[in-house]
């Protein structure tokens, strides 16, 4: 993207990420409107047909990247295995533990997954600012697992399908689900950062990880998608899951991972817990106590912090990714003056 250079782009970025992570929220409401479909055949669904649609919009561009591409095939492979473990572990730990407390889990764990995966891999700095977010954002986590187990054992409705009361070791494995989806999800968003930032267009980066993601996700819809064919509000429920929140959601992704590094868009992402908290609240008719509303107001100040105009951190992860799309700008200026492009 030519305009990552601008003063405004990581702003134009974060509000990407930002609007993403809204779309990402109705994702648990929508799926308990399809009671009769499985979590396995929700997230095959979303993700699978949500992917091989990002593959088709950016076919163009993943044919004239496809030399780049093929070079980095390790980090694309790494990208589509994770986005086809993502889903499968998301829906299962709202299923298991409830929209609110599998939302916040799978979201809210992601950031520190993020940051120790730039920080091993690319030696990126942690600064007091992003711990600080970081903190909050786990804080609020913890408070709202917690508040969700006591509920558990009072007998109040914890399930995804609202009114299900949720046993506690089911509660407990929908937490651990929701930690292995928070990993998968920091590993393609730091795969796919990493493409674009090897001069990969965002497009054409997103569009090979999330569509090989999605070819590795069509045996699981092959076995376990017949409820979505078997009344038309459950098709209509898959449809809205593969176009609205997977394919418009991570293509406004991808345009921020463009202008900011993956540990600020996954925490910026911690947005979507609290759309999914209040929706879950309002729509499906969970109940979350005090301690769980406390959980929810400490992530929503996680991401304060984080984007709060004062301090550096935010700044400086501006400055780097405009000197990243400089770099970028300008070696791809001097590959046209050469006839190296071969996008032409």
């Amino acid at each position: 993207m030519t305009g990552g250079g601008r003063g405004g782009s990581a702003g134009i970025g974060a509000l990407c990420v930002l609007a993403a992570s809204v779309l990402w929220g109705t994702t648990g409401t929508a799926a308990t409107l399809a009671p009769e479909v499985g979590p396995l055949a929700i997230g095959a669904v979303a993700m699978g047909l949500g992917g091989l649609l990002q593959a088709l919009f950016a076919a163009p561009r993943i044919a004239r990247h496809r030399t780049g591409l093929r070079e980095r095939r390790g980090t694309v492979l790494l990208g589509a295995v994770s986005v086809a473990v993502y889903p499968l572990a998301f829906y299962s730990s709202m299923h298991l533990a409830g929209v609110a407390v599998g939302t916040v889990v799978s979201i809210g764990t992601a950031p520190l997954a993020s940051a120790l995966i730039e920080r091993v891999v690319d030696g990126r700095r942690l600064t007091r600012r992003w711990m600080l977010a970081a903190s909050l954002g786990l804080l609020g986590t913890v408070l709202l697992c917690v508040a969700e187990a006591a509920h558990a054992i009072d007998g109040g409705g914890g399930g995804a399908d609202g009114g299900r009361s949720a046993s506690v070791p089911a509660t407990l494995l929908g937490v651990g689900l929701g930690v292995v989806a928070a990993a998968t999800y920091a590993l393609y968003s730091w795969a796919a950062h990493r493409l674009i930032t090897r001069r990969i267009p965002s497009r054409a980066a997103m569009g090979a990880v999330f569509g090989l993601g999605g070819l590795f996700l069509l045996p699981v819809l092959l076995v376990t998608g017949a409820p979505l064919v078997a009344s038309w509000s459950d098709a209509a429920v898959g449809t809205y899951m593969a176009l609205v929140p997977m394919f418009t959601g991570y293509v406004l992704f991808g345009w921020g991972l463009a202008h900011v590094p993956a540990s600020t868009a996954t925490t910026l992402s911690l947005l979507e817990p609290a759309v999914a908290a209040v929706l879950a609240v309002l729509v499906v008719g969970e109940r979350l106590p005090a301690t769980g509303w406390l959980g929810v107001a400490l992530v929503i100040a996680c991401l304060a912090v984080l984007t709060a105009p004062t301090g550096g951190g935010f700044r400086r992860d501006r400055r780097m990714a405009a000197h990243r799309a400089g770099d970028a700008v300008r070696d791809g200026a001097a590959h046209r003056t050469a006839g190296a492009d071969g996008g032409r």
